[in-house]
């Protein structure tokens, strides 16, 4: 396929703007989790999310096949870990930095290539170990950020990371299920698990806190529509390196609400997260190229 420098650019910057949304995002729900249960904020984001995404998919004329679930135990397995990587999330960023726990998700690649060797079987060279190595190396940089190593919150967002890998992992195992059917799956599953919590955890909201618990997931939604399109003009090899940009846009957004700033020792232990996320991802792409020399031969 020949390289298109202009649908290249225009990958990019949507991959910047989904990027720079999903922020947006995980900085109202810090600001509202401060006051609001984790459930309640699971339920009422879904539910306005699926407001959007269902009307969408009728009008697309392809809500009948995003019913039909295919794989269905996997399926249910993957939304298991999507209900977990979101809980933990917001349990971590109630009591961290936002780019402290970003820092951490920052590693979902890497344990996502170490993971895949275990449960998919995949061969994985010594450059590649060496980069996850340092990514690891990375992560015990960035544990103690602000003070909190071995702290609750610091492993729900080393968990919440793990978590994230798992579903990546899964994805990997339905490739021939649609972008769109995952995400609903996911966003219904959320708005199950929330909604079971709400009798026990149940705050009313005010008219403007109400309308940002809506926000949270018409936000989410849209940026996803965003990467979806980022990757389907633009290779996901070209526009992937760019999701990194989150965590700039998290320290930025943290020093700024609520004066967080990260520690020299977390910024060079993110450095060597991300250094190691793109050698993973050139390598992976030099093999993709490689296979398909021979054999003739999508983020979130």
């Amino acid at each position: 396929m020949p390289v298109n420098p202009q649908s290249n650019m225009a990958g990019i910057l949507l991959m910047l703007a989904g990027m720079f949304l999903f922020t947006i995002n995980d900085a109202i729900g810090k600001w509202l989790i401060a006051d609001y249960s984790v459930g309640q904020l699971m339920a009422v984001r879904s539910f306005a999310a699926l407001l959007i995404l269902i009307p969408y998919l009728w009008r697309k004329g392809i809500l009948r096949d995003v019913i039909k679930v295919k794989n269905p135990l996997l399926q249910l397995l993957r939304v298991a870990f999507v209900i977990a990587e979101v809980s933990l999330f917001y349990l971590a960023v109630r009591h961290l930095p936002l780019a402290d726990v970003f820092m951490f998700y920052l590693a979902s690649p890497i344990f996502v290539t170490a993971l895949s060797v275990i449960v998919l079987r995949e061969r994985v060279g010594a450059l590649r170990w060496l980069a996850v190595l340092a990514g690891f190396v990375g992560v015990t940089l960035i544990f103690p950020p602000s003070g909190a190593a071995l702290t609750l919150p610091a492993l729900f967002a080393l968990a919440g990371s793990l978590s994230l890998a798992a579903m990546m992992i899964l994805a990997r195992s339905l490739r021939d299920v649609g972008g769109f059917s995952l995400i609903t799956y996911q966003t219904v599953g959320v708005a199950l698990a929330g909604t079971v919590t709400l009798p026990f955890a149940w705050l009313t909201p005010g008219p403007i806190d109400m309308a940002l618990l809506c926000l949270l997931g018409i936000v989410a939604t849209v940026a996803h529509f965003i990467l979806n399109k980022a990757v389907s003009v633009a290779p996901t090899s070209v526009v992937a390196p760019y999701q990194y940009t989150s965590i700039i846009w998290a320290m930025a957004l943290g020093y700024m609400v609520w004066g967080d700033v990260p520690t020299s020792q977390a910024l060079f232990g993110a450095a060597l997260v991300i250094g190691a996320g793109l050698f993973i991802l050139y390598r992976e792409r030099k093999l993709q190229k490689a296979d398909t020399e021979i054999f003739t031969d999508e983020v979130i």
